[in-house]
């Protein structure tokens, strides 16, 4: 049996990762207390449900006591200690991001009152959710994600891998737009020559020949995806012996167009070889050009 924890601050894409796992096959339950976790699994598998709760998804928010939520960890600790297959998934986005989501659909904070701001109540849910979050196998920040590019996310990440496999996903970004806070590795390639400052580079991307042909010629860049690669190679089988089921790798220029693609590119491709899940997101890309995809 499989358990998967689902939580994260309201307005963060919850709902939507629920019934992603609802539509493959997973038994869902909002809002779940978190005192009933432990025998919600074990009468799951007890043999009395048969094989409808072999996987079960459970969605958990800040509605729940505050003291439960201050306990979690002694709680997921014995689902842990009983052979429960667990991963927690905890989903985020920026402030800014959860304001415009709750103005925009006009739903009523859970945590606000009329004591209690809209502002003052997303803060305060982190705060409540943290012992959650520092728990998370799989963060996901959805700050920059619509609701399809999400559903899409949590069957790349979550669906298909086996139980002790190692998911890797692959990204670039801009460092003028900040670094990507679901990134476990945060790798910067802006020592390396910059194809923006050539006139005849600049409107193309890493994925373009042009800029592959330019980077895959440069004695610095071959040696700096070799270097990372030999890092990656050493300490990718640590994280996974140690049980991690996910891994982000966040690589970094100045734009987030060029060199970081190209890195990136070069990463996920020398690593499927060798991990059957790995994934490639370039967070830019779609913003300079609406047509193009941000995940490959």
């Amino acid at each position: 049996m499989k358990l998967i924890i689902v939580s994260g601050r309201s307005g963060s894409g919850k709902s939507t990762a629920l019934h992603v796992l609802e539509d493959l096959g997973f038994y869902c339950i909002d809002n779940l207390p978190i005192g009933l976790l432990f025998p919600l699994t074990t009468e799951a598998t007890s043999g009395h449900s048969g094989s409808r709760l072999e996987n079960i998804a459970v969605s958990i928010d800040a509605r729940n006591l505050s003291d439960e939520i201050a306990n979690f960890e002694a709680i997921h600790q014995r689902l842990l200690d009983s052979g429960m297959t667990t991963e927690i998934i905890y989903l985020d986005a920026t402030e800014q991001s959860l304001l415009q989501r709750f103005h925009a659909t006009r739903r009523k904070h859970p945590l606000s009152d009329d004591e209690t701001s809209l502002p003052e109540a997303i803060r305060y849910e982190k705060q409540l959710l943290e012992p959650i979050a520092q728990l998370a196998d799989l963060y996901m920040d959805t700050t920059d994600l619509s609701m399809y590019e999400l559903r899409d996310m949590v069957k790349r990440r979550i669906i298909g891998r086996s139980e002790q496999e190692l998911a890797l996903l692959f990204q670039s970004f801009g460092f003028k737009h900040g670094v990507p806070v679901d990134s476990d590795y945060v790798l910067d390639v802006r020592c390396l020559p910059n194809p923006y400052w050539d006139p005849q580079l600049r409107k193309y991307t890493g994925m373009d020949q042009q800029v592959i042909n330019f980077l895959g010629s440069d004695e610095m860049t071959n040696r700096m995806i070799d270097d990372l690669t030999r890092f990656l190679e050493n300490w990718l089988p640590q994280f996974s012996k140690s049980n991690r089921s996910y891994m982000t790798i966040s690589i970094g220029c100045t734009g987030g167009q060029h060199r970081s693609v190209y890195v990136c590119e070069q990463l996920s491709r020398y690593f499927s070889r060798q991990y059957s899940r790995v994934q490639t997101r370039h967070t830019e890309l779609p913003h300079l050009n609406p047509k193009a995809s941000g995940t490959s």
